[in-house]
């Protein structure tokens, strides 16, 4: 991990660039982490829509997260920001869209092809993140992973154990094989769903939910689009990670 730039924010957290072989990626960190005084860390997932358009979004979130003494990072996604792409789900978006614009649905086969390579990719690249991080003395585990395409989060829960709790956020199309994984997971479970996500397919998220094999398991469903997530339903994520991590 190699620092790239750092500022202090107006709430004293600190937020640092990076960059991960290659991987950009930013680390923020509250005020009273320190060596002796180590803290959580949560992983913020994201759409693939690039890091630069997300920043806000995710820093608000990285900023709630440190006023509850937690740590979060992210990277960039796999054929995101200035990431090479990724001509196969390109192709597959191009499909997606096609199916959408004609009014059909949109296959198995061509969700796979849209979600499987970044799932593969990223779920990775997020673990190699994890230690990174966690290699430094102001930060430690417990782990959580929030937000991000369901499917990454799934992944990443079901093959890494120190993942101890996850918030993860329906309104993204869900391969059959995430439903698999989502049966082997058994950590506490908060799950975000806006019941009038326009991209949503709501009884796909649904099913999913109804596959975790977590005893404990939340679905918070919210009236509204996908960009209509009220402020409260963010300061719930944020206790339930408090809960967990702390």
């Amino acid at each position: 991990m190699h620092f790239t730039s750092e500022q202090r924010l107006d709430d004293g957290v600190l937020e640092r660039s990076f960059t991960l072989d290659g991987i950009p990626g930013i680390l923020w960190t509250p005020e009273s982490a320190s060596a002796s005084a180590p803290v959580p860390l949560i992983l913020l997932g994201q759409p693939p829509l690039g890091l630069n358009r997300m920043y806000p979004r995710l820093a608000g979130r990285a900023r709630h997260s440190a006023a509850e003494g937690i740590a979060t990072a992210t990277i960039e996604l796999p054929g995101c920001g200035d990431r090479p792409r990724l001509p196969a789900v390109e192709q597959a978006r191009a499909d997606m869209r096609q199916a959408l614009d004609a009014g059909e649905p949109v296959g198995d086969e061509i969700i796979d092809r849209l979600v499987l390579p970044l799932v593969d990719q990223a779920v990775p690249e997020w673990q190699a993140a994890m230690d990174a991080v966690l290699a430094l003395p102001e930060v430690t585990g417990p782990v959580g992973y929030s937000g991000g395409v369901i499917s990454i989060g799934v992944r990443l829960a079901a093959v890494d154990p120190r993942i101890a709790a996850a918030g993860l956020f329906a309104g993204s199309f869900i391969p059959r094989s995430t439903y698999d994984e989502a049966r082997r997971l058994t950590i506490p479970l908060h799950v975000l769903l806006q019941w009038d996500d326009e991209g949503n397919d709501r009884q796909a998220a649904l099913d999913l939910f109804d596959a975790f094999g977590s005893e404990e398991k939340a679905l918070h469903a919210n009236m509204g689009g996908h960009t209509g997530v009220p402020a409260y339903a963010g300061a719930a994520a944020a206790h339930f990670f408090t809960r967990h991590l702390k």
